[in-house]
């Protein structure tokens, strides 16, 4: 299918803390008629999450903060379970998920292995996550974590199993979590 779009308007609504965009464009699908869309589009950078994972002792590590936007959308308390995570900023994706691990959980990993990019939401915003997994030990613990500056970060080192339990009864509900725990168990690394 071949498309084109020709933008009528881009206007920056906020640039606070991230950047929002009202965007409107005609697009063309196989030189058809345009179709008008009017949409709001939320620019927040690309993002790098890593999950930690220790085989021998069949355990994950993951984090848990306050999110604001999950809070708004009912979650009573706030708090969300999920492996650690930032934005690249100027960073290299592998480079924002290793300080990201050191930030938040403490631990300096070794190897680490690119598993793919993924957009989590790109009805309306333009985020793409790099996805990482990295073996970690116990005497690669550098810190306590819990992240630095504004953050306040439980650091949860929980049994594999009892984390795909938590997804199952909701206590996890973090799409990157999700996703980086089902790929643990479709590579058979907690077997």
């Amino acid at each position: 299918m071949s498309i084109k779009i020709e933008v009528i308007k881009d206007k920056i609504l906020s640039d606070n803390y991230f950047i929002l965009r009202n965007i409107t464009y005609d697009l063309y699908r196989n030189d058809s008629e345009a179709i008008r869309h009017k949409r709001e589009v939320y620019d927040r950078g690309n993002g790098a999450t890593m999950m930690l994972y220790n085989r021998d002792k069949k355990t994950v590590v993951l984090t848990r903060q306050f999110r604001v936007a999950t809070w708004v959308n009912g979650n009573p308390d706030g708090m969300l379970i999920e492996t650690c995570a930032g934005l690249l900023d100027a960073d290299e994706p592998e480079v924002c998920a290793r300080k990201e691990a050191i930030e938040e959980t403490g631990y300096e990993v070794g190897d680490v292995e690119k598993l793919f990019e993924l957009y989590m939401s790109p009805g309306g915003v333009t985020e793409l996550i790099h996805f990482y997994m990295a073996e970690y030990s116990d005497a690669q613990r550098e810190n306590a974590g819990g992240g630095i500056d504004d953050e306040d970060i439980d650091v949860l080192e929980i049994p594999f199993q009892q984390a795909m339990e938590m997804v199952a009864t909701g206590e996890i509900r973090d799409g990157k979590t999700v996703i980086l725990l089902q790929q643990l168990k479709l590579r058979g690394f907690m077997d």
